[in-house]
């Protein structure tokens, strides 16, 4: 296996296995994509990368970040992410997205809501600790948002599970102290979330988790959680996942050892062998010796970029030596 050779999850075929990793924007108007998101996205699939992951896309309007960040929480977005979702094909990539919810990190809501009454730091804002019911009530949200995803025409869902979000609070012992069945199984809430989002999805697009694998936060989990969590939700159903780390809290520097290339990647292996699913791997890969290491000795199925494809939206056009992916509008520019 190489990095340029095309991939297949289910019916969905990419044409070579990078990804761009989901990074948010912060440039919407009530949860509307918009011409900057058009631009932005629709150049990396003209640069040649095989599935675009739509950056951190939210439930509910508290549910964001900030309140410039995506949404999928009305009917009226849909037609705004087909515009984006055409773009995204026209130019030769693979549409995802991610689905997700910030929880405590919701710095613009006026209540931010999270698994426990735990607020991130001493700066934040103390979260409401979600009812039995409301959680219910959130897993039916993250359904009708898949559903939605659907209907934009995405080719690949992703729900987020990682680096503090919503799902990450419930899946963590430092932020989930509840009581009730989501306090006893911290793997509870993801699986049914992913459950939810299943009913709304075909067969044959495949469904993604991120988790974090590891905390970097002083007493933080390791690495065996992780695997456990990624146990869990392939049970549920997902058929690949995106495997990060931290983003829960301030790290330690005694579990953070700093961002060096690849320096998560035997945390996508670890998870890929100790779950035995396909998985994504992220983390400094901006070098196409890495990227190309990460393919060719296992560690995983596919590589996700992030910050390089900021810099470089043709970072696989100008990496790529086979010039399979130029764009023929661009052949001169590589002749």
């Amino acid at each position: 296996m190489t990095l340029f050779e095309s991939y297949q999850i289910k019916n969905l075929d990419l044409k070579n296995k990078v990804v761009m990793a989901p990074m948010c924007q912060y440039s919407a108007e009530d949860g509307f994509p918009n011409d900057w998101h058009t631009t932005h996205y629709a150049s990396r699939a003209a640069g040649g990368t095989g599935l675009i992951i739509v950056e951190m896309t939210n439930v509910e309007p508290d549910g964001r970040i900030t309140d410039h960040c995506l949404g999928l929480w009305s009917d009226s977005h849909i037609s705004r992410y087909k515009t984006l979702v055409d773009a995204i094909h026209q130019n030769g990539a693979k549409a995802g997205i991610q689905i997700a919810h910030a929880g405590r990190k919701a710095v613009d809501a006026e209540t931010p809501v999270s698994s426990s009454p735990i607020p991130y730091d001493d700066s934040s804002k103390t979260p409401h600790e979600l009812t039995t019911d409301e959680t219910r009530n959130m897993i039916e949200k993250f359904r009708l948002a898949a559903g939605r995803a659907v209907s934009s025409g995405f080719d690949f869902i992703e729900i987020h599970g990682a680096h503090g979000y919503l799902i990450h609070q419930f899946s963590s012992p430092r932020t989930n102290t509840r009581s009730d069945q989501y306090g006893e199984d911290l793997s509870l809430f993801g699986s049914e979330v992913i459950h939810a989002v299943k009913k709304e999805i075909p067969d044959d697009i495949p469904l993604a988790i991120r988790i974090s694998a590891k905390e970097f936060a002083e007493g933080g989990y390791d690495t065996e959680h992780g695997i456990y969590l990624a146990k869990q939700f392939k049970k549920a159903g997902v058929d690949i996942i995106h495997v990060s780390a931290g983003g829960e809290g301030r790290p330690s520097p005694e579990r953070f050892p700093g961002a060096s290339p690849g320096y998560m990647v035997p945390f996508a292996r670890a998870v890929k062998e100790g779950a035995d699913i396909p998985v994504i791997a992220v983390g400094v890969l901006d070098d196409v010796n890495d990227a190309r290491k990460v393919i060719e000795d296992g560690s995983a199925d596919l590589v996700a970029l992030g910050r390089a494809l900021l810099r470089d939206p043709y970072w696989v056009l100008n990496h790529d030596d086979s010039g399979s992916f130029i764009p023929r509008q661009y052949t001169r520019g590589y002749q």
